[in-house]
């Protein structure tokens, strides 16, 4: 893949963005009002990232043959875009940095002791049988509601998707992880990724 095309594939957070949401629900497609809402970008960002992602062949506009005027027209990957596979994958793959971003924006809900990030987090084809009871778990006391809603659609725009997630106080946690409780067993023991662990697991 040129330097050119990964200039402008990640030159804009927005564009990052609407790539990740129309990757992981491939082979929908969606009108500005769809991705305006999903990706919590202003429309005329929108429909801009979209005109340049059409100009580079990444992405397709089609026109519904019914519905209302604005409604109609959608917009979709280009499965025959030389390098579709490369770039699901890098647009995917989460970065270190935003990692570490993720662990602080997790950090300023409340007393986190414990943040777990599995199934949609990873990317991970390593077992497809396997399936993660939640995408982020995260073990705290005193965690702001209002925050962490805030923060949780934040994250879901982020990656595209809806997430799966699991909160627990401390002493919950500790009992049930004690207890061997199900859900925490099957979560801790497939494919996960700490990245607040001030439990000693």
């Amino acid at each position: 893949m040129s330097k050119s095309i990964l200039d402008n594939l990640f030159g804009s957070r927005v564009r990052v963005k609407i790539l990740k949401l129309l990757f992981r629900q491939h082979p929908a497609a969606f009108n500005i009002t769809d991705l305006t809402g999903r990706t919590q970008e202003p429309s005329f960002i929108v429909r801009r990232e979209l005109g340049l992602l059409q100009d580079l062949g990444m992405v397709r506009r089609k026109i519904a043959p019914t519905g209302p005027t604005r409604e109609r027209e959608r917009w979709n990957l280009n499965e025959e875009f030389d390098y579709f596979s490369e770039l699901r994958a890098l647009v995917l793959k989460a970065s270190p940095a935003e990692r570490s971003r993720m662990a602080k924006r997790i950090s300023g809900l409340g007393k986190v002791r414990l943040a777990v990030l599995a199934g949609i987090f990873l990317n991970s084809d390593r077992d497809p049988t396997y399936d993660t009871p939640a995408d982020l778990f995260i073990v705290g006391d005193d965690i702001d509601k209002s925050r962490l809603a805030h923060f949780l659609k934040s994250v879901e725009a982020e990656m595209g998707t809806e997430i799966r997630f699991g909160l627990m106080e401390k002493e919950e946690f500790k009992y049930r992880y004690e207890m061997f409780d199900r859900f925490l067993r099957v979560l801790l023991e497939g494919p996960h990724e700490k990245i607040i662990n001030k439990l000693g697991l």
